[in-house]
């Protein structure tokens, strides 16, 4: 059952996340004490607190501060309050199994268990916010009638799911085609391959630099001739230059974020002075949704949106200011401790400032609001914009996924979790996140195989890998500088592509598990404690997975490991696939298992009367077959209900076969 209670004035502006309508009640909102800008309720010893979707540290958030603030902040360290995404839901799952969703987009702090460990703490620097409360028997009860308010989640392409490939940057045709006939000549298996900043003209939008990107539309065609999908990037922000038509437009029709004076809002990014599209306002929402087409109309099927938060390098006003105060520090070389650190702190304080976007001015529903009370629905909105367009300008299914987002999003497209790096710890952090975000609607998501930033190793990225081959979204994507990690460039190749081929096997499975979520409202990933609620050790496991109705895993996330322990809550059948697709399997018992594990070998669990079914792997999704599958049962009364339909229509046309 779902509440609603609206709490000081409610909700700024409708944040267009709840499809339903729910009549508010009367009364004030139980479980909670609220006092000045405060809202709080006490936690029992044993509750579990799920939810939050893009967060950093654990799967349950106790015992943290986290801070809804859709921030760009690379460095994805346990310290952090904030990543990209705002996703303002909380499942507690104790005696009770209660969802909390704040809508609100504001910045709002959950404390949960920061301050004192056994409350929940919640606070806005004005207490105005639409609260939903849903009350149900189990915590799967509780997400599907959540993901029941809120709405479908996107549906992906069927090919979206074979292996990707993206690096910042391959900034020539030619750079592209040397990845490509790499992954051929090591017969491994490539989908995508990702175009970053540099295929534009000078950083600009919807432009194209043609010097290094010549006959850009027959470049395309013949990469999809051969069931290669290029992906470009689309930044947020609009390059302010006379003669640049996205620009000329957005100024000739308002289109733009604006100062308090209704000016065009000034700040910068990669290709210097930028402007932002009002994507607040519907009439430039569907303007900069249409510009997508000039790289539809080139055969492009696939986008990924940055910099949506909005990321801000700097305003001219503060750079200005930056300046002067450094300049008055000239001739003087004794610095002492203060004066030191104010000068490195005036540098670091230039990107993404809470006084910058304090500066910046929407028109929504035809009214003046500043960015900052309702910053989180940027990327959201930006995503909207792109996502309701293909709607009208193409036929099929068009990938599309966004680094910022807000509840809602989920609906027009997937997201990845950002700058991660290459540390083993990211590997777990993964492990955290997928889980979370599935409760919140977004199921076509992934993180950057190998790390995006510092330099990955061989053992690193098959483990990250062995992981990702589990995700929706499969994409090795790294910085520039770093060092290259296409799946070719490592000595152990052959692992690489058995595992890549592996995936490929995988996807009938991984497809219908997706699709199912997508239409039940439900969750590929879930934690154990989801199925196994009475088992205390189960609850307490955040590193193994239950990815959809057949099969747990338990992926390697240690240096060096030779395997790990796992806990098996129920008899379960122990699949090890080996480097040459063989594969060995083993009936375990309830309880604590040490298993070996080698570098290039991936555990799948099978649950009591389920099966997994395998596809013969092919060089590109086009070319498999989805319905001449093996399996590998568990009992001999194993079942599995397989969905499977065309992979490109825009609504699913599909149907469930259960297979014996």
């Amino acid at each position: 059952m779902v509440k609603k209670y609206i709490i000081g004035n409610g909700s700024i502006i409708s944040t267009e996340a709840v499809v339903k309508d729910i009549e508010p009640m009367a009364s004030c909102a139980p479980y909670f004490n609220i006092c000045g800008n405060q809202m709080s309720l006490e936690l029992m010893s044993d509750d579990i607190v799920y939810g939050l979707g893009e967060t950093l540290r654990g799967a349950n958030k106790r015992g943290w501060k986290y801070v809804s603030w859709c921030s760009d902040d690379p460095n994805h360290e346990e310290n952090k309050n904030s990543l990209y995404g705002a996703h303002n839901f909380i499942l507690i799952d104790g005696v009770k199994k209660l969802g909390f969703f704040f809508d609100t987009p504001s910045e709002i702090t959950f404390d949960i268990g920061y301050t004192d460990p056994d409350k929940l703490i919640i606070s806005m620097e004005s207490l105005n916010l639409d609260l939903y409360i849903i009350d149900g028997e189990d915590s799967p009860s509780v997400v599907k009638e959540f993901r029941g308010l809120i709405g479908r989640s996107y549906i992906a392409p069927l090919w979206s799911f074979g292996y990707q490939q993206s690096r910042w940057s391959y900034p020539t045709a030619k750079d592209v085609m040397e990845v490509v006939d790499e992954y051929k000549k090591s017969k491994i298996p490539l989908e995508c391959v990702y175009l970053d900043i540099d295929y534009m003209e000078r950083y600009k939008d919807f432009t194209l630099d043609a010097t290094k990107f010549p006959n850009f539309k027959e470049f395309v065609n013949n990469l999809k001739d051969d069931h290669i999908h290029l992906i470009p990037i689309i930044d947020a922000g609009v390059k302010v230059e006379d003669g640049y038509d996205c620009y000329m437009e957005g100024v000739k029709n308002g289109y733009f974020c604006t100062d308090k004076d209704g000016k065009p809002f000034d700040s910068a990014v990669w290709p210097g002075l930028v402007h932002y599209p009002d994507v607040l306002n519907p009439a430039a929402r569907r303007w900069f949704g249409n510009k997508y087409k000039v790289l539809i109309d080139c055969g492009i099927d696939g986008f990924w949106n940055d910099m949506n938060e909005p990321s801000i390098f700097y305003t001219p006003d503060r750079l200005t200011e930056c300046i002067d105060f450094i300049a008055s520090k000239q001739g003087k070389l004794d610095l002492n401790l203060d004066e030191y650190f104010s000068l490195t702190d005036k540098l670091r304080e230039l990107p993404n400032s809470k006084v910058d976007y304090g500066r910046m001015y929407h028109n929504a529903s035809g009214k003046l609001i500043n960015h900052e009370l309702v910053h989180n629905l940027y990327g959201y909105n930006m995503t909207r914009a792109a996502g309701e367009a293909f709607n009208e300008l193409r036929e099929e299914r068009t990938l599309l996924f966004s680094r910022a987002s807000y509840v809602g999003m989920h609906r027009y497209g997937g997201i990845w979790t950002g700058d991660n790096k290459s540390w083993w710890s990211h590997i777990e952090l993964i492990m955290h996140q997928l889980p979370n975000l599935n409760m919140v609607g977004f199921l076509y998501s992934g993180a950057d195989l190998g790390g995006f930033s510092c330099d990955t190793t061989e053992d690193l990225l098959m483990r990250f890998i062995e992981l990702g081959m589990f995700t929706p979204l499969m994409r090795n994507h790294a910085c520039i500088g770093t060092r290259r990690q296409e799946l070719y460039q490592f000595k152990h190749t052959d692992d690489f592509r058995n595992l890549i081929n592996l995936r490929y096997a995988l996807i009938p499975y991984l497809y219908s598990e997706y699709v199912k979520a997508c239409l039940n409202d439900e969750m590929l990933f879930k934690p154990l404690a989801f199925k196994y609620s009475e088992d205390k050790m189960a609850r307490s496991i955040e590193d193994q997975l239950l990815v959809g109705e057949s099969i747990m895993i338990a992926p390697i996330y240690k240096q060096n490991a030779i395997g790990r322990y796992v806990y098996l809550p129920e008899p379960m059948k122990m699949v090890k696939f080996r480097s040459n697709n063989d594969y060995d399997t083993m009936d375990l018992e309830k309880g604590h298992h040490f298993i070996n594990v080698n570098l290039n070998e991936v555990l799948v669990f099978i649950l009591p009367n389920k099966l997994l079914p395998l596809a013969k792997p092919s060089m590109r999704v086009e070319d498999m077959d989805m319905y001449d599958l093996t399996y590998i049962k568990n009992g001999n009364d194993a079942t599995y209900d397989y969905y499977m339909d065309d992979g490109v229509s825009k609504e699913p046309n599909g149907s469930i076969r259960t297979l014996k």
